[in-house]
Formats: C-alpha cells, structure tokens, sequence
C-alpha cells in the first residue's frame, strides 16, 4: 500500500448503482464539514445508466453533480467489470488519489477496489462484512473479494466482524461506524412524497389507499427471470392484494418478463396499484405510510427496519440478518404459502415491532470522516518518516 503525502490529493468516492448514492451522499458531505476537511472526488461509473433516475436521485440525496462519470452503461458482468477498471485508472491518473472509498457490493465496487489495489492505494470499503453465504449471487462475490482488497473496512452491524475475522481479515482493520443508508434516510424523511399525492400525481385513485395499503418491489434474476418461480409470487402477491391494496412500482426488468411469460394480465386483475420505478423520495414516502412492505430488495429491508414497517422479504437468504433479528424483516423464501401466510400475519397483528438497530442514528458518516481523517494523517506521517 502506498499512501501519497499530500493531503489536497482526494478521497475518490465511487457510486455506480442506485444504492451506492443513498451511501456516498452523507459520506460526502461529512468530509465536507469535518475539520479540517476532507477533499473528495466523486466518479459516477454509470452503472445504473438510466440518465433521468440518475439526476433524480442526485437531487433528491443532495448530491453534486459527479466530477467524473466513466458512462460504462450494461454489459455481462466480466463486461461491466473490465470496463469500469479501464475508465477508472486513468482518473486515478489524472487527479491522484489518498484513498479509493467504494460502497456496498456492485460490480463498480469490486472493479474500483481492484485498480486501486493493484496501483498500491488505499481502498476503503463501506458497508464491508455483510455475507449470505450464497456464493451464487453475484454480490456475494463482490462483497467478499472487495473486503480481501480492503485496508479500512467500515460495518453496518457487529455481526459483520465474526464474517470478516472468519476470512483471516485482521480486527484492527474493520471498523464498526452503523449505516450509511440510514444517514440518508433520516435527512430526507421530513422530503419523502406522501403515498396519496404520488399515486394522484401518477393518475391513480389515491382513494384506494385510504384504509391502507402494501408496497411491492421485485427485481432480482433468481425471482423474475424464471416463468416457474415468477408466476407463483405474482399469484401470492395477488391473493395478499385481495386483503389489501398492493402499490408496486414495476422495475423494467420484471415488467419486460411479466410481458414475456404473459403474465403481465395477472397484476392487471388483482388489486394492484401499477407504478413506474419510483425515485427515492418517492419511495420513502410510500414505504412510510404502508401497512407491509413486499420486497427481494436489501436496502428496503434495512430502510424499512429503520421505518418500523413491518417487511417480508422474498428470498431464500439475506445478508443483512440484523433486519430479522432485532428490525421489522420476516424472511420467507419463495414459496407462495409462506409469502401470503407472514402477510397475514401481519395484516392480522401488526407484524414485527422491532427495534433500531445500534448506531443507526444518523451519524454513521461522521463517524467514517473523523475516523478516516485520522487513518490516512497517521499513515501519511509513517509514510513520509520512511
């Protein structure tokens, strides 16, 4: 590892998926407010490459315009992956770096982390530990090999300590900071867009909603891209919107296999309330008002912990077990019986009250700024003795 010896070279912060900005967003403006402060770039890789989303979601977090956006767009995996380390070393080039911040697990991550280790930069991995021990979900690949590469590893949860030290990662390089998402969550709460206004906005009956109302989101391949295991969770869903009107916002990759497997007809008739992809405000203010939410998504099961929305995940694993354990998340796997059976039990008593997990306060950033300004002087100092 080589740490440069001028502090005005950057903490470069990379996003590249949707989540990443709810991460990155506090983590920017905390090195911005400690003292002294922390200069950072940020490289938008443009992973998630739908333009409008994107600039939506910059303006709802606050986030500046990006420094630098490499426009990798879609591809493969091996695709995606080698594209981002081609466009992303000569940034490196350019304008220096004291450390590589890299958040969560996309294949951005994995990429930026690999340049930066090789070019012998610190690499800084936020939201390091969290495992599902499903080594067939890409993720999981990219969380385990990002945390392999990393010098500082920030957790969201302690449990992510026992994953780390497990993987022969050393305990003085992991560092327990609470959630970033959670940062995120709580400055734009008093902005989220309240359930009735968005649904009379898109041309929907908000009327609907008034004695309640669910929220559904699927987008990962493992449930959508398979007719077999798709059309079982669509025909539960809809047996749950029978009891209570269901708003799901439709990602484009399960309404494209909805249309596909001509499936499309059976969301259409049960008491759905259809949506677009929605933006993060937009969400928040609908997962705030629902009764449960339905999801395969991570950062919903922690958002909706933090909300103390009552969540049932469609997953057979999650590596974010702090949701089940001390937050509002019931994991039911994919079988359609178990989905309609937790949402009535929800419907019937309440759900699961949970708690806050530890440090998810608001202040998970702050504690990242202060905590690598103090990191890299320490290494800077050594690095300039030798």
């Amino acid at each position: 590892m080589t740490v440069s010896a001028s502090s005005s070279a950057p903490v470069i912060c990379v996003v590249g998926a949707r989540p990443n900005y709810m991460k990155v967003a506090p983590i920017i403006r905390a090195c911005a407010a400690h003292q002294p402060p922390i200069p950072t770039l940020l490289v938008h890789t443009g992973q998630h490459y739908d333009p409008a989303m994107k600039d939506r979601l910059f303006a709802d977090l606050d986030l500046p315009e990006p420094d630098v956006n490499l426009a990798v767009g879609s591809g493969s995996h091996a695709v995606q992956t080698a594209e981002v380390m081609k466009r992303f070393e000569p940034v490196i080039d350019e304008h220096g770096a004291r450390a590589v911040l890299v958040v969560g697990d996309v294949n951005s991550t994995l990429a930026c982390a690999l340049v930066a280790s090789k070019r012998h930069i610190p690499v800084v991995h936020v939201e390091s530990g969290l495992r599902s021990n499903d080594r067939r979900m890409p993720e999981e690949i990219n969380r385990i090999l990002t945390d392999q590469l990393s010098d500082i590893l920030y957790t969201t949860e302690r449990s992510a300590h026992d994953n780390l030290v497990r993987e022969g990662i050393a305990a003085e390089r992991v560092v327990f900071v609470g959630n970033v998402m959670i940062d995120s969550l709580r400055a734009s709460l008093p902005k989220a867009v309240p359930a009735a206004d968005l649904l009379a906005a898109a041309g929907l009956d908000a009327g609907r909603i008034a004695g309640g109302y669910g929220v559904v989101t699927l987008h990962r391949p493992s449930n959508v891209d398979d007719a077999d295991t798709l059309g079982p969770i669509i025909d539960a869903l809809k047996q749950v919107s029978a009891s209570l009107p269901l708003v799901f916002a439709l990602h484009p990759r399960t309404r494209n296999n909805l249309e596909r497997f001509g499936m499309l007809d059976r969301v259409e008739q049960g008491n759905f309330l259809l949506l677009p992809p929605q933006g993060y405000l937009e969400m928040l203010g609908l997962m705030s008002g629902a009764r449960l939410v339905l999801t395969d998504s991570g950062g919903i099961q922690e958002e909706t912990t933090a909300l103390g929305v009552p969540c049932v995940t469609i997953r057979e694993n999650t590596e974010r077990p702090i949701t089940v354990e001390q937050g509002t998340n019931t994991l039911v796997g994919i079988d359609p019986e178990a989905i309609t059976v937790a949402a009535r039990e929800v419907l019937g008593t309440g759900g699961k009250a949970g708690r806050i997990p530890e440090f998810w306060d608001g202040h998970a950033a702050e504690r990242i700024a202060a905590h690598l300004h103090g990191w890299l002087a320490a290494a800077e100092a050594h690095a300039t003795k030798a």
